[in-house]
């Protein structure tokens, strides 16, 4: 059965000689897997465009409850990006809130939240023009609550001997926080509170693991 649904790009993987196989998180049905045929051919040289990491998708997709692969009818990007491709510092939090996201989302119940959460994050980090530097500090404490392990309180991050005064009451206004929220951390700060928060998922995902781009986003946004 044909269905219309919003979704963002999660990971490709080449399959065969000229398709991939794309994950993307759906707004009607949470993650799913489709194959593209003919995705890398010399006659589609713009398609692949498509399927870049984070990117924000209107489509027509065929659904068949238990089937591991689907496949789409149509597609066509929602919301191209005027920013986070070419600004170096926004290209970097975007990769490493893809490894983020690749880590932590699984089956989700409240599909259509979070895509639009998702949505919403993405397209105010490509308008940004402050603030970047603290995105992904944010971005962490919002998708927790969607993932149903939320941050409310700074005790459920830090013990008084993790982190100073100064970086609890950072903590505190973080929490509080949404996307245009100004705040002033130095680089020791920033530092502290990301370290904090990917321990905080690592005690609620098995299976999150060791962050490969972390360094990268660490030497970007200090």
């Amino acid at each position: 059965m044909l269905h219309k649904t919003r979704g963002i790009v999660f990971r490709f993987t080449r399959y065969g000689e000229t398709s991939i196989i794309v994950s993307i998180f759906t707004a009607q049905f949470g993650l799913q897997s489709y194959i593209v045929n003919g995705a890398r051919s010399k006659t589609n040289k713009g398609k692949m465009a498509l399927f870049q990491p984070l990117t924000l998708l209107e489509m027509v997709v065929y659904h068949k409850e238990n089937a591991s692969i689907m496949r789409m009818k149509e597609v066509r990007c929602h919301h191209p990006y005027q920013t986070i491709n070419t600004d170096f510092k926004k290209s970097t939090i975007a990769m490493f809130l893809t490894e983020v996201l690749n880590k932590s989302v699984k089956e989700q119940t409240h599909a259509n939240e979070l895509a639009q959460f998702l949505a919403d994050a993405f397209i105010s980090l490509d308008k940004m023009e402050r603030g970047i530097e603290n995105f992904h500090l944010i971005f962490l404490i919002h998708l927790s609550r969607h993932l149903g392990f939320g941050v409310y309180q700074t005790r459920e991050i830090l013990t008084p001997f993790d982190a100073d005064q100064a970086e609890q009451k950072l903590l505190e206004e973080l929490l509080r926080a949404d996307f245009d929220t100004v705040l002033t951390l130095n680089q020791s700060q920033r530092r502290n509170l990301l370290d904090a928060l990917l321990r905080f998922y690592a005690m609620h995902i098995e299976t999150f693991g060791e962050m490969k781009s972390l360094a990268v986003v660490r030497e970007m946004v200090n």
